[in-house]
């Protein structure tokens, strides 16, 4: 896998296009520099190798440091926000498709699930409570992100040995269009997932927990009202299981997070959700 790496230098940035090896005697892999770019401002597009000159994730990586690029990135995503709105609300799940895979030929798909589809179903949850669109409508959106995040999943083809993770949330919370989101993206970086979907009886999870042996469990919460729900479920993995516990979603947004025996997760993005999975 070849990637860019930033290293800082006083006040400045510099970048290095480097790949993954794998060291057999190591048991590890390691980094080897592929090409020294220069510093992070004056690099482009021409001075990546025309073998990854096209890759959407070294582009994304250029977009974060070149300024011209960083415009060319806001007025897309201002733009890819604007029309995945109107395509959910619409129930066109063609049209989203095509909006996600013209994002993806520039971008990422991590930058796709962070940056586009999130706010935008953020502002469809927010205009349904201000009387702006119908709770016909906020449904046909859901159900169209629903469907969209299942057509990128069935398109990822990840292998790999990485750690076992589960993804649930707790009795009475409907809402599970992140844990889909959080599902494909992992499933990306190679991690096993076992996606729990709507919310199940507690008795099922701990038993799927005993069977299965996770290594890390996401616990998502949309509703501030289910957190509640998510502290007791919270507790009893807890009594019965050793296991590391992230929690998250759109509720912690609360101005009021209640204590949980896990780990918060208020702001971050998908792409340090894998580090954060290391370190749990």
């Amino acid at each position: 896998m070849v990637y860019i790496r930033a290293k800082k230098v006083k006040s400045d940035q510099y970048l290095y296009l480097v790949k993954s090896v794998w060291d057999s005697k190591k048991n590890t892999s390691k980094q080897e520099i592929v090409k020294y770019l220069g510093k992070a401002s004056d690099v482009d597009k021409d001075d990546i190798p025309t073998d990854y000159r096209n890759d959407p994730k070294i582009l994304s990586v250029l977009a974060k440091f070149n300024p011209k690029d960083i415009k060319k990135r806001e007025e897309a995503s201002k733009k890819s926000k604007q029309q995945l709105f109107q395509k959910l609300t619409d129930g066109d799940i063609q049209g989203s498709l095509k909006i996600y895979e013209d994002y993806i030929k520039i971008f990422n798909a991590s930058d796709f699930f962070d940056k586009i589809l999130k706010p935008v179903m953020y502002k469809v949850g927010d205009d349904w409570a201000k009387g702006k669109i119908s709770i016909a409508t906020e449904h046909v959106a859901s159900n169209v992100a629903q469907t969209l995040v299942k057509i990128i999943m069935e398109r990822v083809s990840a292998t790999g040995s990485k750690k076992r993770i589960m993804i649930c949330v707790p009795l009475g919370e409907e809402h599970h269009l992140g844990c889909d989101v959080i599902e494909t993206y992992l499933s990306i970086k190679g991690f096993k997932i076992y996606n729990m979907g709507t919310s199940l009886p507690t008795e099922s999870i701990l038993s799927f927990i005993d069977a299965n042996k996770p290594d890390v469990l996401l616990l998502s919460i949309t509703l501030e009202d289910n957190l509640s729900a998510g502290q007791r479920l919270v507790r009893k993995i807890k009594d019965q299981f050793n296991i590391p516990i992230l929690v998250g979603g759109f509720a912690f947004q609360s101005k009021k997070i209640p204590k949980f025996d896990a780990k918060i997760i208020v702001e971050s993005t998908l792409e340090e959700i894998p580090r954060l999975i290391r370190t749990a």
